[in-house]
């Protein structure tokens, strides 16, 4: 599967932390606009995954690249290298150890939320979801709960961790219908980074077995 990450949030028992922040959800959307709209960024993330019903859970962690919009590149360095590129419209995923590429469409994979599309258009979360501020605090973090306002097996709702002093998506938390989770943390994201166009394409090498993803919805 793609980035489907999954980790229960954790939840604090301490009434000190169950205070609401003084920002509103507006405010706080456009704090993290500004820094993520018309942007170019790099990050490490460390990704979790849990499927509930069977208690499983995976671990991944690599190099994101995110430029504004729609453009996104996933270098997953652990258990296993595998690169997810997409220039907005094309999608491609190598997995070397496997001699493969898979070809799609990114709205099949990154639309509506699904993979944490929105980091590359910051734009999608007033358009796709219905934001609330939750009263339990994390620390210096934000939470915000997306509800999506059309119904989504895929995501039934999403947390966002969002930093009270740099306004930077820490952490993003999205669960299905089953109660699954995926979970990821973002680690020192370096904004206004340079990157040419070919960086979120992806050229296919010779030999490697090339199997077209289904496009439809």
């Amino acid at each position: 599967s793609l980035i489907i990450m999954i980790m229960a949030i954790p939840v604090s028992s301490h009434s000190e932390e169950t205070a609401l922040p003084s920002m509103s959800v507006d405010e706080i959307l456009a704090r993290v606009e500004k820094i993520y709209t018309a942007s170019r960024f790099s990050a490490a993330f460390i990704q979790t995954s849990t499927i509930k019903a069977m208690e499983i859970t995976d671990s991944a962690s690599g190099k994101l690249y995110v430029q504004y919009p729609g453009k996104m590149r996933w270098e997953y360095l652990k258990p296993e290298s595998q690169i997810i590129v997409t220039d907005g419209l094309q999608l491609w995923m190598y997995r070397p150890e496997d001699n493969q590429v898979m070809l799609g469409q990114a709205s099949t994979f990154f639309s509506e939320g699904k993979g944490a599309g929105f980091l590359s258009d910051i734009r999608l979360l007033r358009k796709d979801f219905k934001i609330t501020l939750e009263d339990i605090r994390f620390g210096d973090f934000y939470n915000l709960k997306l509800v999506p306002l059309e119904t989504n097996w895929d995501i039934a709702y999403v947390h966002l961790l969002v930093s009270r002093t740099t306004f930077h998506i820490a952490q993003v938390f999205t669960y299905n219908a089953y109660e699954d989770v995926t979970r990821i943390e973002i680690v020192e994201p370096q904004f206004n980074e340079s990157f040419d166009d070919a960086f979120f394409t992806f050229e296919i090498p010779k030999g490697v077995d090339v199997l077209r993803l289904d496009d439809a919805p």
